[in-house]
């Protein structure tokens, strides 16, 4: 066993993945490379009585685009939630829990194991650490930029920026509070423009989110002049006359892409998930 084999676990079913899932992460990963230890479809229809609301491919897919995650392995539970279940080839050096999973047993349990136990506490947890590009761009590789609402957060919008990342450094820009209000009407954005900026910057593939500040279907067009995008990328539903427009006139690259899922996991979309 070698020193890379020593990893921080935390173990569940990261059913529908929210904000709060990827700050937890986020700060587990701090302790070391951290390896999740995701319950496979059976066991949730074990535990619960119902099958997940995702299955497990899609959450597999999902936590393995977490820019915060090393590894994510299907694991059953152990037959007692204060231990953790053997895994082949994980050697955990560290488990880490929320505090409305702490147990005197679980900390037992990683006494007798000789394991660190962390309880994050959900002021551990509060706000959105913003993200900043950790590493100066490679300059050989082109500049793509991305807008969009991305108010509930799915496994579309992480394969829409994989793919857009195969085109260059991907710059996701979401837009604020008050615009995509005046653009899709009231209750609309269901979650805080810095929140939806943090869970875009949370994926792997995007080298930098940030909130737009200008307006109408062009909201971007202030970011657009400083970032300065070879490519403009969007799917069917975002292709709009006023971008193709923009990018037309200032010598930008207008890149539509199909709207299609990974392979083998089913098609999502924001509308219909507000009432999943």
């Amino acid at each position: 066993m070698n020193n890379t084999d020593q990893c921080v676990v935390v173990c569940g079913t990261f059913d529908d993945i929210r904000s709060s899932d990827v700050r937890f992460l986020q700060e587990a990963s701090r302790l070391g490379p951290l390896h999740v230890l995701m319950w496979n479809d059976a066991s949730v229809r074990s535990a619960s009585g119902t099958a997940p609301k995702f299955p497990e491919s899609e959450r597999l897919y999902f936590l393995q685009a977490i820019r915060f995650v090393h590894k994510v392995l299907l694991a059953s539970p152990s037959p007692s939630p204060d231990t953790l279940p053997t895994v082949q080839g994980v050697h955990p050096r560290a488990w880490v829990v929320r505090d409305s999973e702490d147990s005197a047993a679980k900390e037992v349990f990683c006494k007798s194991n000789n394991l660190t136990y962390r309880v994050l506490a959900g002021t551990d947890l509060a706000g959105f650490p913003e993200m900043v590009e950790a590493e100066p761009p490679v300059t050989s590789r082109k500049k793509v930029l991305v807008t969009g609402c991305f108010d509930w957060f799915h496994s579309g919008h992480v394969r829409f920026f994989e793919e857009v990342s195969e085109l260059g450094d991907l710059y996701v820009v979401v837009g604020h509070d008050a615009n995509v209000q005046a653009l899709k009407g009231e209750g609309h954005p269901m979650f805080s423009q810095e929140e939806r900026c943090y869970m875009a910057g949370s994926i792997r593939y995007v080298r930098q989110a940030l909130i737009s500040t200008g307006h109408g279907w062009l909201d971007s067009e202030p970011e657009l002049k400083r970032i300065r995008p070879d490519m403009y990328a969007v799917n069917e539903d975002g292709d709009k006359p006023q971008k193709r427009k923009y990018c037309e006139e200032h010598g930008i690259e207008y890149v539509v892409l199909k709207r299609l899922p990974k392979a083998g996991l089913p098609r999502r979309e924001s509308t219909k998930m507000r009432g999943f």
